[in-house]
């Protein structure tokens, strides 16, 4: 076995949970390999860089084997390696901004003049997404 479709690996190792799930990550251009979109049923082979976009983070992982059946957690490391660079899993740690306005019990919801006061306190605050 010298080549495998996409997203067959990309199953295999766990990258993602079901095939379905890897085949639309790649038709919605999340996935690259070798810094190229590609097609669910491009061919892996071994030394691509593949490169798998989740949220703000983006994961990457090199074929070390080919595989074509979903493999135990254990051995996923002698397939991929993940060559994620430190500055992309640090996204993970970064606290979310979040506002929290205490209200006291059975006092209902807010007035206009709080929901307007509400809305500026929320318009100050920056969102990456």
């Amino acid at each position: 076995m010298d080549e495998i479709r996409l997203d067959k690996y990309l199953w295999a190792v766990r990258i993602f949970k079901t095939r379905s799930d890897a085949a639309d990550a790649v038709r919605n251009n999340k996935v690259t390999v070798n810094g190229s979109y590609a097609k669910p049923s491009r061919e892996v082979k071994l030394g691509d860089v593949i490169t798998v976009r989740r949220q703000q983070v983006t994961y990457s992982y090199k074929v070390l084997d080919l595989v074509s059946s979903r493999q135990p957690a254990k051995n996923v490391p002698l397939y991929c390696l993940d060559i994620t660079p430190q500055e992309e899993l640090a996204k993970l740690n970064v606290p979310r901004e979040t506002i929290f306005v205490f209200r006291d019990r059975g006092t209902g919801r807010p007035t206009k003049k709080e929901r307007r006061e509400l809305d500026s306190l929320m318009d100050g605050i920056c969102y990456d997404d």
